[in-house]
């Protein structure tokens, strides 16, 4: 109990919205409206991915026109909703004792991308782009000199794994005593690399993605960013225990058996100080990928059986989000927990329901939850509660991390 961390406030710039009652709406719905064809990503032509909304967008200052780029800006629309909780903890503790840690993979990639077409077409760089918009410390530096900061300040980039992985450093950085609060979370933006390198992997979904199908055939990609305070203390929601592994297994491909998988889950459920049958969900890393979608069946049925919680992927609702999605899926994690969830809700599994009679089965959630919800509100019924939430990040290189999330008095 002594190890968990506090998440006091969090920030959001989603597919699924901005807000915290329109994300968590929208993710028990299983809404798919923010996954579209766009033609401008994929070499080969239209692919489907997860948006957000322009409009949604908040403009970077102009005193830091020099980290513009649509990476920053989706941060900053998330940074501004933790701004107040961060200028009160500088002012009480000083700027050294906020720190900043964040997971990325494309940072500001896109922007370079349009600034050597424009090269390209007009023999010199765009006098608004500065290599340094697409470097991976470009996130973690901005939002140092947005708030003003002096206390430690990296980027982890440890592929699909990377905002999973800064709630472990956040969490040494607090017990050690180096800092009083730290700002996590994670950033990718859409940008060609990565749908194209996705695609060469052979790896991008015809069509929608259909994790644990015997259909499936590969990611759709996603954009978004999610942002968190974490400080010593009690709150809500509490940062109950964070598992990490790193197999080696393949440098693409993770270990058939999921050995990794397992081992980050036992190591979060183990610093939890929890047992299995005490997780009342897991989020799926669950990227409709033949080898992963395999592999995590497999690894959730060792870690879970016999009594395995209800399961999904909210990935068909946002995409892959890259290196935010430990950070995104995290704070789906943190609204289900929340007193925003009254009916103790849950993300359905979007699927076609043909199951892969070659892996294992494992209880995903049906996609008529809602109703079922709204039938226990009609008739006065609680639901079952949720007290522990899993979050699992499977990455390249086998770099994996296994979150889990609590209510304080779990």
């Amino acid at each position: 109990m002594n190890n968990r961390i506090a998440i006091t406030h969090i920030g959001l710039c989603t597919p699924l919205g901005n807000s915290p009652e329109t994300v968590l709406q929208r993710l028990v719905n299983g809404d798919t409206c923010a996954m579209r064809y766009r033609n401008d990503v994929l070499f080969s032509g239209p692919t489907i991915v997860g948006c957000v909304n322009d409009d949604s967008l908040i403009d970077i200052p102009a005193h830091l026109q020099l980290f513009a780029c649509r990476n920053n800006q989706l941060l900053h629309t998330a940074a501004m909703q933790i701004a107040e909780a961060v200028s009160e903890t500088k002012a009480r503790y000083g700027a050294g004792r906020v720190g900043i840690v964040l997971g990325t993979s494309t940072s500001g990639i896109s922007k370079g991308e349009a600034a050597l077409a424009y090269q390209l077409e007009h023999g010199h760089f765009p006098p608004s782009y500065h290599y340094s918009q697409q470097e991976l410390g470009s996130t973690s530096d901005y939002l140092k000199q947005l708030f003003e900061l002096e206390g430690p300040c990296y980027t982890v980039s440890t592929a699909c794994s990377s905002s999973a992985k800064v709630f472990a450093s956040a969490q040494r950085l607090l017990h050690a005593n180096l800092c009083d609060m730290v700002i996590v979370g994670g950033v990718d933006s859409l940008c060609q690399l990565t749908v194209n390198g996705f695609n060469s992997l052979e790896s991008i979904a015809k069509a929608h993605c259909n994790p644990f199908s015997l259909n499936r055939d590969g990611i759709n990609i996603g954009e978004g960013a999610a942002l968190f305070t974490l400080t010593r203390g009690q709150s809500d929601v509490m940062l109950a225990g964070i598992g990490e592994s790193a197999d080696a297994h393949h440098i693409s491909a993770p270990h058939p058996e999921g050995l990794g998988a397992i081992a980050a889950m036992n190591s979060a459920l183990a610093a939890a100080n929890i047992q299995p049958e005490q997780i009342d969900y897991v989020n799926l890393h669950g990227t409709a990928t033949p080898k992963n979608d395999a592999m995590e069946s497999r690894a959730i049925t060792k870690v879970f059986s016999p009594a395995i919680p209800p399961c999904s992927s909210t990935k068909p609702l946002t995409g892959h989000t890259l290196g935010a999605a430990g950070a995104i899926e995290a704070a789906f994690c943190y609204l289900l927990l929340s007193q925003h969830n009254q009916f103790a809700q849950l993300p359905p599994h979007i699927w076609d329901g043909q199951a892969d009679n070659n892996d294992p089965s494992i209880p995903l959630v049906s996609a008529n939850t809602l109703q079922q919800a709204n039938s226990r509100l009609a008739n006065s019924q609680p639901a079952k509660s949720l007290n522990y939430i899993m979050s699992n990040s499977f990455a390249f290189g086998g770099s994996n991390a296994s979150v889990i999330f609590c209510k304080k008095d779990a």
